[in-house]
């Protein structure tokens, strides 16, 4: 699908409800914003959101789903998976349209660690929607540009220190709102039927230069340290991690210390029309909200 700047798709004008799982996440939120800002009737799912969801109790399921078209599903990232129990609710309700956020990589063996294989919950949640039986367009991302602002990164840029697994390592960073405006658009527009988004930002770079980026627009500069996987993995069961949770972060570190994050795509100016933002306008934007202050 290929479409330009000046000529947009937009279905908008036709009325429907949109459900947004993970509505005060990431990349939900900023989906809700964008939907709502174009009008379109959208309820914010989540434990504290809007509306009410939890992935664990599928009593709260149908009453989110009752009179939705599309739903934009940010899964739980549990084996197994519920996504395919939640999509095959969600098509019996009326559901014609579904969005799943998946993840760069999930059907690379090894690409998040020597124990990771092809399978598991991104996989499982892929094959359900794409034989729901109903318009789907799934989004692969990579690592989150995000992740330095307000996610597991945060703490260490504040604290003027960043220690991480990662080697020389570089990732295409994706900027969180591409990837809700990719979302926002297969859920509102035609031609992204059956369309499979990588997603990533437009240059690769290592820890230490997304630092410099962020330092040049707040005048305060951490410091990349990097470290083994062992005294990573180490230091955060030390900060009160379960073990198996402190693995699974470590290997999620391999694609960036790998540098199989590192080759751009061409999913944002697919979806689009336009190159995806750069990390330079994420640090300008988190910084202006004061997010490093």
């Amino acid at each position: 699908m290929t479409q330009t700047d000046e000529t947009p798709t937009d279905t908008t004008s036709t009325r429907r409800t949109v459900l947004v799982t993970g509505g005060t996440g990431k990349t939900g939120r900023r989906a809700v914003a964008l939907l709502r800002e174009r009008g379109v009737e959208t309820r914010a799912a989540s434990r504290s959101g809007d509306t009410l969801f939890d992935w664990t109790d599928r009593t709260t399921w149908q009453a989110a789903l009752d009179g939705v078209d599309a739903v934009y599903i940010v899964p739980l990232d549990t084996s197994p998976s519920p996504t395919p129990a939640f999509v095959e609710q969600a098509v019996a309700s009326g559901v014609r349209r579904l969005v799943l956020l998946s993840a760069r990589g999930v059907d690379v063996p090894g690409y998040f660690g020597c124990s990771s294989e092809v399978g598991g919950p991104h996989t499982e949640g892929e094959a359900a929607v794409r034989s729901s039986g109903v318009t789907w367009t799934i989004l692969r991302p990579g690592w989150f540009a995000q992740n330095f602002s307000e996610g597991v990164f945060l703490d260490g840029v504040r604290a003027g220190e960043l220690a991480l697994p990662t080697g020389d390592g570089t990732a295409a960073f994706i900027d969180a709102d591409d990837i809700a405006a990719v979302a926002v658009a297969a859920l509102t527009e035609d031609g992204h039927d059956g369309e499979l988004y990588e997603l990533s930002g437009p240059r690769a770079l290592g820890i230490a230069e997304v630092l410099d980026e962020i330092a040049e627009v707040t005048g305060e500069h951490a410091v990349y340290v990097p470290v083994e996987e062992s005294a990573y993995r180490a230091g955060l069961v030390a900060q009160g991690l379960p073990e198996e949770e402190a693995a699974l972060w470590t290997d999620a570190m391999t694609p960036i210390r790998t540098s199989q994050e590192a080759p751009v795509t061409d999913g944002v100016r697919r979806a689009l029309g336009r190159p995806p933002r750069d990390i330079g306008d994420f640090a300008r934007d988190a910084a202006a909200e004061g997010v490093w202050s």
